[in-house]
């Protein structure tokens, strides 16, 4: 049985995403804080918008859970990690120059786990059509 797939990483990611815009939308203290950051009212307001965001990506992944291998699913693999490594990029940035404490570093270990499994899957999906792809060549 494979831990890795791209049902169980879009369901995991789904819950991941709507839990951090819950966290977002409505308590943004708590998260802020660890990272060293103080909730103003612009940064609430940035809290807010974005957790809009989160909660339509963990919509997106949710309903493309049963997606079978397409150009589609690979534009959601690749955003995914793309989007995840600037976030740890920027979480390291901003730890190494003041801005953020090192409460910043298990969301910059997430995002990299997520990239990681994200990376992982469509590896995986990309070495199965090359070899169905091979096998009905023969």
């Amino acid at each position: 049985m494979n831990l890795f797939t791209f049902y169980r990483l879009s369901v995991f990611s789904s819950i991941l995403f709507i839990l951090l815009a819950i966290i977002l939308m409505f308590a943004p203290t708590q998260m802020l804080a660890s990272w060293g950051v103080e909730l103003t009212t612009s940064v609430g307001l940035m809290a807010r918008r974005i957790s809009a965001l989160y909660i339509g990506i963990a919509a997106m992944f949710f309903f493309a859970r049963n997606a079978e291998h397409s150009a589609t699913r690979t534009a959601l693999i690749y955003g995914t990690i793309i989007s995840c490594l600037i976030l740890a990029a920027l979480g390291a940035y901003e730890l190494s120059v003041g801005h953020a404490s090192s409460g910043i570093l298990p969301a910059v270990f997430v995002e990299i786990g997520l990239a990681l499994a994200f990376t992982y899957v469509g590896c995986a999906c990309n070495n199965i059509n090359s070899l169905n792809k091979n096998q009905r060549k023969k």
